[in-house]
């Protein structure tokens, strides 16, 4: 404990470095963590990091999935759904598909069930590394929402081919009919157990005269607990946490105080980011011994590179392919929502792109770890060692490859350069703020100025939210007048809320704005 303790600070210590500088390099810090664990690996007596199979889709996973649904505008899945769905479902489905006859051709000892497995593990890119890197660049809102909504679905449909195989794997066979009846169960139990856990969790929140430290220590265990009991009644944890993370999050206005939202921000950005760093560092950590185990078994390592970086191409290609048909297939049954661009040639780079967009992660990483060593009846578990390395090398070379190539193609391709369907951001957020300093002062004048006519106070107040110009002297606040500003600042959410039904407005500019509202109500209650 006294060896691994240290090393598990220097971890963190490591990651928050990397971060700053990869921002400096403009790198995506996954891609940064991934060579710095490899590296770091190599050096003799450090400690061997062991996680135990069972345990690290329930330490990662769920906090993961939760932050990112909270994260995701449910208003923009709702209107790509069409394409989130495909991608998520058919195209992880063809992605697997691909993987398992490609694997159990090549790759001597592979049966299709062993492809399946391998290709619902690494079937899913992670939605970490795709959004580390476009912070560097501007992407239009349809396609960010599609690559989030994905992300989000993609873990649940891939870890539920992954369960399968598993099981076709130990018992050496498959039923149809029953694997059917399953997976319907999985989606429908695991959906409705993460919404009916979701709303006792509001109901909690409201109820309970909780604090901040109590709000944000409860919303720490809630996406355990719903992962946790979905999968004791056999049903998807994955998306009993993204289902309940997307009620949950649609609610946070109800049922969190502002200053609860505020500090719960800061607390699961941090969180989130050091899971996200030692899950990337693990990655590289791990290759010295994935290649041990491959010695022993007598495979060489040119061998294993060869199959990885095979497995590796079929994934692109097949995530590219899938693009081009999805595009084909809007235009022919729903042109009216096909993306436009403002020449042909940019249109049909826009399914290279996203099918450029396919770096594997956390996710992958997870389930190849979670392979049990043996299976039931004691014996090693076929090919793991394999499955791993090359779980590993699909990771490396899609964070290296497309990951550093993916700014440089959008910029360089000027793909996003004129897009016609995209109101601009800053003009969007110039135009809100000015809607809410006119709503906030119609709000004052109409509800207060005959109560309080002649209040020097709310004189002043109104003079205030009319020419939005800050008083040097703030003691005039008074209690009652404190009342009167948090009813006022309660109405431009409510105004806020009508305005994002708009499909036109970015709900970030919305989430922002709310932001700055919950930080003025925070502040009055230090003056």
């Amino acid at each position: 404990m006294h060896t691994i303790l240290p090393f598990f600070l220097a971890m963190i210590a490591a990651i928050v470095l990397l971060n700053i500088f990869a921002a400096k390099l403009k790198i995506a810090y996954p891609i940064l963590l991934v060579v710095f664990g490899l590296l770091v690996s190599l050096v003799p007596g450090l400690p061997v990091i062991k996680i135990n199979p069972d345990l690290i889709f329930f330490i990662f996973l769920p906090p993961l999935l939760f932050e990112a649904s909270w994260a995701i505008s449910f208003k923009e899945m709702k209107r790509w759904w069409r394409i989130i769905g495909s991608f998520a479902f058919l195209v992880v489905f063809f992605t697997a598909l691909s993987v398992a006859v490609a694997a159990n051709y090549f790759i001597p000892g592979f049966t299709i069930a062993l492809g399946f497995l391998l290709g619902g593990i690494v079937s899913p890119p992670d939605a970490v590394s795709t959004g580390a890197i476009m912070k560097f660049v501007k992407i239009p809102n349809s396609t960010s929402a599609i690559l989030e909504g994905e992300s989000l679905l993609n873990d649940a449909s891939s870890l539920i081919i992954f369960r399968f195989a598993l099981v076709a794997v130990g018992t050496g066979q498959f039923v149809w009919q029953e694997a059917s009846l399953s997976f319907l169960w999985m989606l429908i139990g695991g959906a409705g157990i993460g919404l009916l856990l979701a709303w006792i969790f509001v109901e909690v929140h409201k109820r309970l005269p909780t604090e901040p430290s109590s709000d944000i220590a409860l919303t720490l265990i809630e996406p355990y607990l719903m992962y946790w009991i979905a999968e004791q009644f056999h049903s998807s944890g994955v998306l009993a946490v993204v289902c309940g993370g997307l009620y949950m999050s649609a609610r946070r206005l109800i049922f969190l105080n502002s200053a609860s939202r505020i500090k719960g921000y800061s607390v699961w950005e941090s969180f989130v980011f050091i899971l996200n760093g030692i899950v990337f560092l693990i990655i590289g950590l791990e290759l010295p011994d994935i290649v041990g185990g491959l010695r022993f078994e007598g495979i060489p390592l040119a061998t294993a590179i060869k199959y990885g970086l095979l497995v590796t191409g079929i994934l692109i290609a097949a995530r590219i392919i899938s693009s081009y048909v999805a595009m084909l297939a809007t235009f022919i049954f729903r042109p009216s929502v096909a993306p436009r661009a403002s020449s042909r040639r940019r249109q049909m780079m826009m399914p290279l792109l996203l099918g450029w967009t396919g770096m594997r992660g956390v996710v992958s990483l997870a389930a190849a770890l979670a392979i049990p060593i043996t299976l039931e009846n004691g014996t090693p578990f076929p090919n793991r060692n394999l499955i791993l390395f090359i779980t590993f090398v699909v990771i490396l070379v899609t964070l290296l490859v497309q990951g550093l190539t993916l700014p440089y193609l959008i910029t360089r391709g000027r793909l996003f350069q004129d897009f016609v369907d995209e109101e601009k951001e800053e003009q969007t957020r110039q135009r809100i703020k000015r809607e809410l300093k006119e709503h906030g002062y119609h709000f004052l004048k109409n509800k207060h100025e005959k109560e309080l006519h002649g209040h020097a106070g709310i004189e002043r107040m109104l003079e205030h939210w009319e020419e939005k110009i800050k008083a040097d002297d703030v003691g005039w606040m008074n209690e009652k007048n404190k009342i009167i500003i948090v009813e006022m600042l309660e109405s431009q959410r409510q105004y806020l809320s009508e305005l994002n039904k708009d499909i036109s407005i970015d709900e970030e500019v919305i989430r922002q704005q709310l932001y700055q509202i919950d930080l003025e109500e925070e502040r009055l209650k230090i003056i």
